[in-house]
């Protein structure tokens, strides 16, 4: 696990979105907190891997933004928006395993062949009766 010191990324207080009342609009319980990919302590590898992810919360220059504003109280939302930092870098630091291709077993496609004919045996049955016929003969 990597962790990020405080000199590092920067928190910012502002106000808060969204229906709050008359205290929204007093109290910058929000936080936005930047993090420059490229002047941090991160390892090189990590530094890329990161700034060519997808993640719309990284700019053009390598800043990673983000907005906490889930809990009423600052505090809480700087807890949050530090705990959510950590988890982006550390799930970036992550290499999946490579994935092979596999077949199915002989078995398991006879299986699947065998299923497919009584589902078609079963539908077939299911076809319009017809009554003239019988009552013809």
């Amino acid at each position: 696990m990597i962790l990020i010191p405080e000199t590092e990324y920067q928190l910012t207080a502002i106000r808060s979105q969204g229906a709050g009342g008359q205290n929204v609009n007093k109290v910058s319980s929000a936080i936005h907190l930047r993090f420059d990919i490229a002047a941090s302590s991160l390892s090189d590898w990590l530094k890329t891997r990161l700034l060519h992810s997808k993640d719309n919360r990284i700019t053009a220059e390598g800043v990673l933004v983000l907005k906490a504003q889930q809990y009423r109280t600052q505090e809480a939302n700087k807890k949050d928006a530090i705990k959510r930092l950590h988890e982006i870098v550390n799930a970036a630091n992550q290499v999946k395993p490579t994935r092979y291709a596999t077949r199915p077993s002989f078995g398991a496609k006879q299986r699947r062949l065998e299923s497919k004919t009584q589902r078609g045996q079963i539908k077939q049955t299911r076809g319009r009766l017809n009554y003239g016929k019988i009552a013809a003969e």
